[in-house]
């Protein structure tokens, strides 16, 4: 059963706790371009919102106090990070009979609104929002987008601002965090086992993604990547439960219009083509696995644009508007920590990706060696949670075969879990090394507990011509920004 919609309208006052958090400050901002007073708590720590919450006029302390709930707010939302039991300014809330929801349920509340629409998948979600995002741009769509992470088309913030008709997000898997959000539409890019402390089985995560195409209405649509086995098992159930929903698969095995075809590389391009569409798209960011996100977002645009009902020249989509989302693809540049480009000293490129799952690792360094294919790849990768590394040792052994040397380092642990004295970044190192002596082209293999301990080891190693990627969802992305400082 759904929870109760919280009424979010103008004049609301609303405290955020976390409000620095990406996905918080993407939500404050929404909140205050619907006329929302919006104020909050958050550490002292400085992150790139700093600078947006400030331009967006929201105030906020640096601590976490009490005192800071008074009779004026409305409602307090709050990160997941924070416990309604433990923290000072929630239990204040709660004491003064305050609503209070988590940012999923505020966020849900908040596509209740809307014509909405969410992206979700283990992997992939990210980088096919920001890419609806652009597209929405290019075709002058009247939407607003919200995705996981700080997007360069987006002013290099999280949030793009085009209207109000339609609103796009990035929805989570995690603890069933979706099942807040109202949807329409549900992107759904990827379904594999991840996640292993709430969801021990495949099964299990398997089917929570069920349960959010179940949210779907009658004629809603689920939007799929045929080439995704998960994916492709997902809505396979849902078609069986003949629930009235509609599905679109896209992807290189797919049948219909977001076939992709002809997908090739050619001076640091991306070339493929869909069938809907008689002229071929570009991308300048490396990865076949980017070709599948892009077609994602096709689709997704696609259907918007038949609600809105907009028939011109080629069907849904005008000339002009094919035109502007062309151009706004081939200049696409991504989003934060999503083969994020961060410079280029001594002739090595630097480069830092979140992939942490090992189909993700090996599709992101398969779509970088493809896209420099002279460029000798070292890349740093740091584990996050024990859980996950347990889990999916074996798969990680084999999924840096692509890199000519790699860096590894100790788990980066996530407060959702204790370490039970089992694996450990070090294991991971010894399975990788040991793999690695049966391979017939070896490759040099390092560890070194933190990633900063790397740097005497790296310096020398780098020359002219190399690409060096930090890899991994914990802050091993400190030890590229510290090489580029040292060179």
């Amino acid at each position: 059963m759904d929870k109760p919609v919280c009424k979010i309208h103008p004049n609301l006052c609303v405290f955020c706790v976390g409000v620095k958090g990406t996905g918080m400050s993407a939500l404050a901002e929404l909140l205050v371009n619907a006329g929302v007073k919006v104020t909050g708590s958050d550490t002292s720590d400085v992150f790139y919102t700093d600078a947006i919450l400030k331009e967006l006029g929201v105030p906020y302390f640096e601590t976490f106090d009490a005192t800071h709930i008074h009779a004026g707010i409305d409602l307090v939302i709050h990160s997941a990070a924070y416990s309604p039991e433990t923290h000072p300014e929630l239990l204040e809330a709660s004491r003064r009979g305050i609503p209070i929801l988590k940012y999923a349920d505020a966020l849900g509340a908040y596509s209740a609104k809307f014509d909405s629409s969410g992206i979700a998948g283990v992997h992939g979600k990210t980088t096919t929002t920001a890419l609806t995002g652009v597209l929405l741009k290019g075709a002058r769509m009247p939407a607003q987008i919200l995705a996981g992470s700080a997007v360069r088309d987006f002013g290099g913030r999280s949030t793009l601002s085009l209207g109000a008709a339609y609103f796009v997000a990035e929805t989570c898997e995690y603890r069933r965090h979706f099942l807040s959000f109202h949807p329409k539409r549900i992107v759904l890019t990827s379904v594999e086992s991840d996640h292993q402390d709430y969801y021990p089985t495949y099964e299990s995560i398997r089917d929570a993604f069920v349960e959010y195409g179940r949210k779907l209405p009658h004629g809603g649509e689920l939007i799929y990547c045929a080439d995704n086995e998960g994916a492709y098992e997902v809505a396979g159930i849902l078609k069986n439960e003949k629930r009235g929903i509609v599905f679109t698969p896209y992807g290189f095995t797919a049948h219909g219009d977001f076939k992709i075809k002809n997908c090739s590389l050619e001076s640091e391009r991306l070339m493929f083509e869909l069938n809907a569409f008689a002229e071929p798209f570009t991308l300048r960011i490396p990865g076949k696995h980017n070709a599948l996100n892009a077609a994602a977002a096709f689709a997704l645009v696609s259907s918007i644009m038949r609600t809105e009902n907009r028939a011109g020249d080629g069907g849904l989509w005008t000339k002009t508007q094919l035109e502007g989302a062309r151009r706004a693809l081939e200049g696409f540049c991504g989003s934060k920590r999503r083969s994020e480009i961060l410079g280029e000293q001594g002739g090595v490129l630097f480069m830092d990706d979140y992939a942490h799952h090992p189909t993700a690792i090996k599709a992101t360094i398969e779509g970088i060696k493809a896209f420099y294919p002279n460029r000798r790849l070292i890349v740093s990768f740091m584990p996050h949670t024990y859980t996950r590394t347990a889990a999916l040792l074996d798969d990680f052994a084999t999924a840096f075969t692509g890199a000519d040397i790699l860096v590894l380092h100790n788990i980066y642990a996530s407060a959702r879990e204790t370490y039970s004295g089992g694996v450990t970044g070090r294991t991971l190192f010894e399975k990788i090394e040991k793999a690695n002596t049966s391979a017939p082209f070896r490759k040099k293999i390092c560890y070194a507990e933190k990633p900063l301990d790397a740097l005497p080891l790296l310096k020398p190693m780098l020359k002219a011509g190399d690409l060096f990627l930090t890899m991994g969802a914990g802050d091993n992305w400190k030890l590229g920004k510290a090489l580029i400082e040292k060179s």
